[in-house]
């Protein structure tokens, strides 16, 4: 497959990138900064904000294929994350609708569903709880997304990131870890997988102690191969632990993240 990869210079992004080269897949890559030292593809040096930006890489480049990374990872107000979040792939369906590229794979957030109460695993049934506004900027993307499979029958994929790192880090990281190479199987199963329509799946590895239902991902063909028990002996314990259990999202469901939808100072 020929891939646009937007986000293609961040944490995920060069992970991919390369990861989906060594499966032999052709990769495009898309970034507001150059391209990483070693990057040797096509790249486009552009925010996917800008509609008219955006459009003029699909008249240039053909593609079979996107996966949408890019976006402010933090929080920011309700406006910038709707930009980062939303406005960029609503940019990228309308393209993707001009151009007849029907498969988009998003670079969604266990942050959808952050403010929903740790208790049993979650499904992708329960309803958005989004703990903050990057969380909101997630959900108004898989609803964008939604509506795009409905009008127009792309083929559209939020995997729902949990926590993406080399390896884990807290006690928390035990059940919501992402795998570098995990990361790579999901995003290429939800490539590859026949006719999903709109799907969610939770983007974790086959953790014990996960709090995620991962059969969403499997009934797409992802079979996560990492589990993150294995360094749960080099994690020591810390005060945020409980506070981190309390809620789905972890920190991001905290009074530290409060704030107003406008700043009216």
């Amino acid at each position: 497959m020929r891939l646009l990869v937007t986000g293609a210079a961040g944490s995920i992004g060069t992970v991919l990138t390369d990861g989906l080269t060594d499966r032999g897949h052709e990769v495009v890559g898309l970034d507001r900064v150059p391209a990483p030292d070693g990057y040797v593809g096509p790249w486009h040096l552009i925010d996917c904000a800008d509609p008219d930006a955006v459009a003029a890489v699909f008249a240039e480049e053909r593609v079979d294929a996107v996966v949408h990374l890019a976006g402010y990872p933090g929080e920011g107000s309700l406006a910038e994350s709707l930009r980062s979040h939303t406005v960029t792939t609503a940019a990228l369906l309308d393209a993707m609708v001009e151009h007849g590229v029907t498969r988009l794979v998003y670079a969604g957030s266990n942050h959808a569903v952050g403010r929903t109460p740790r208790t049993d695993l979650l499904t992708t049934a329960e309803r958005p709880r989004p703990d903050t506004f990057y969380g909101v900027g997630k959900v108004a993307a898989e609803a964008v997304m939604s509506l795009y499979a409905d009008r127009y029958g792309i083929d559209a994929v939020s995997c729902r990131i949990g926590s993406f790192l080399p390896e884990p880090e807290t006690v928390r990281n035990l059940s919501t870890w992402l795998s570098h190479d995990d990361c790579v199987r999901m995003v290429e199963a939800s490539l590859t997988a026949t006719s999903p329509g709109f799907a969610v799946l939770y983007g974790i590895s086959a953790n014990t102690r996960a709090w995620w239902d991962l059969e969403p991902g499997r009934a797409l063909g992802y079979e996560p191969q990492d589990d993150a028990e294995n360094w749960a002996d080099r994690i020591a314990a810390r005060d945020e632990d409980a506070s981190e259990a309390a809620h789905v999202g972890g920190a991001f469901a905290t009074e530290t993240f409060y704030r107003p939808a406008f700043d009216r100072s």
